[in-house]
């Protein structure tokens, strides 16, 4: 996969090392010299330019790219970025770093974001999962489709404690992703039996409710 990013300060060349560590191709663009920490990261190609401008883009060859992350320090530029990667270059992908939480909102479809990621809302969520059993936390939000992923901790007096996968009536458009056992994360299947301090993270869709679920997994279904 290749992946421009649009940013070279930590945020993003921490993105770059880990994506290079996949395997993925990566090349980090940044309008600041002081920026081109080249030896940080020596496996990214490096450009210097102006992410904003058509011209540097085109030089970029952002038309070959698999995905484009707009991860600077300022939501303006990100929001250009996203919206000409998108609407010049048709690039399939587009993720977003959201600085300041009230400009969330301009993160959408129309600005050509397809994913906004906000360092201040996943913290927010991490917190709630560190300290909530049995409550329903959305850890992450998807712009395009508006599903999301949805996490709860088993507590031991759910009523699927015990029960098969199979056996357990999800909602609708509600779609259990993952299992998280202590160090191990498994792929759901029909024989697997969830045990109390299992973390569940699901898909759900934008038309669906999670009450729903919540009543599937509570102890007392509709007092929450």
């Amino acid at each position: 996969m290749k992946v421009l990013i649009c940013g070279a300060g930590s945020v993003g060349r921490s993105i770059a090392s880990d994506l290079i560590s996949h395997g993925h191709e990566v090349l980090l663009l940044d309008n600041q010299p002081a920026a081109m920490r080249v030896a940080q990261v020596p496996e990214a190609e490096w450009m210097l330019a102006d992410a904003c401008e058509l011209a540097a883009l085109r030089e970029a060859n952002v038309q070959d790219m698999d995905v484009v992350v707009a991860a600077t320090g300022d939501d303006k530029a990100n929001l250009v970025i996203s919206f000409l990667a998108k609407t010049e270059f048709a690039v399939p992908r587009t993720v977003a770093r959201v600085n300041n939480p009230r400009n969330e909102w301009m993160y959408d479809a129309q600005w050509g974001v397809d994913v906004a990621v906000s360092t201040p809302r996943i913290m927010t969520a991490m917190v709630e999962e560190a300290v909530a059993v049995g409550d329903l936390v959305k850890v992450f939000s998807f712009h395009q489709s508006g599903a999301s992923i949805v996490e709860v901790t088993l507590p031991k007096t759910s009523p699927v404690v015990g029960a098969l996968t199979r056996e357990i009536p999800w909602p609708s458009e509600i779609v259990l992703s993952c299992i998280v056992r202590g160090d191990r994360a498994i792929a759901p299947s029909p024989q697997d039996t969830l045990e109390a301090g299992d973390e569940l993270l699901f898909i759900v869709s934008a038309d669906a409710d999670p009450q729903a679920l919540d009543a599937v997994l509570s102890s007392e279904p509709g007092t929450r």
